[in-house]
């Protein structure tokens, strides 16, 4: 059975995941601690736990998302997996990074890319990726079927969905993306956000104003 732990890091309460299971093999989902405690908080659970981290994978490359891609890569030897849409936003990275008081070092290279209907492994389970751009191009969720769970990055929040006014948003194309990857889901299938509180499919579905 997969266990999942949150962190909320950064100034923008970017919720990261670590999913493990008995195997202690375990995944990081949304690398984003950047303060040195947040990044100790984070290795200190993993070693702690004997835990071997195998994947760190990001659910969009937004700055806020990805601030402990070198940490994890140096500390652990994992390098990053996204969507190959999301590199483009690496070379004004750290433009970004610097306007909003964030400090970011080396930029690791991704250990791959991931794409539709990939399947990431851990343990005798694993997660499927939906592509679901419009929050921004490179937009992925992660969904894992018998547990009933799927992890939205910034495409889907509790009662509300992600903004589309930044670089490669596009209002029609996340409505289109939580419509027919999302919604098509069972009601109970609980939704982890890259913000903010847990949901479930349903509860969207009768209540999010956005799409209905």
């Amino acid at each position: 059975m997969i266990t999942l732990q949150k962190f909320v890091f950064n100034s923008f309460f970017v919720n990261s995941y670590l999913l493990y299971d008995e195997t202690l093999e375990c995944i990081l989902i949304d690398a984003s601690c950047h303060e040195e405690f947040e990044k100790e908080q984070l290795a200190e659970f993993i070693t702690s736990n004997k835990l071997n981290l195998t994947h760190n994978i990001c659910t969009h490359c937004h700055v806020d998302h990805v601030l402990g891609n070198e940490f994890i890569a140096s500390r652990f030897g994992v390098f990053p997996e996204y969507h190959q849409l999301g590199e483009p936003f690496f070379p004004t990275i750290r433009e970004i990074a610097d306007s909003l008081g964030f400090r970011l070092g080396l930029i690791p290279h991704p250990k791959g890319y991931l794409a539709e209907g990939d399947r990431i492994k851990l343990g005798s389970r694993d997660l499927k990726v939906l592509y679901t751009p419009g929050h921004s191009e490179g937009s992925i969720c992660l969904y894992q079927k018998e547990q009933k769970f799927i992890i939205t990055g910034d495409v889907l929040f509790k009662d509300t969905i992600g903004r589309t006014d930044l670089p490669t948003g596009d209002y029609d194309q996340l409505i289109r993306s939580i419509r027919e990857k999302l919604y098509t889901l069972p009601d109970d299938v609980v939704v982890y956000p890259g913000h903010g509180p847990e949901t479930t499919i349903g509860y969207e579905k009768r209540n999010n104003l956005f799409v209905r």
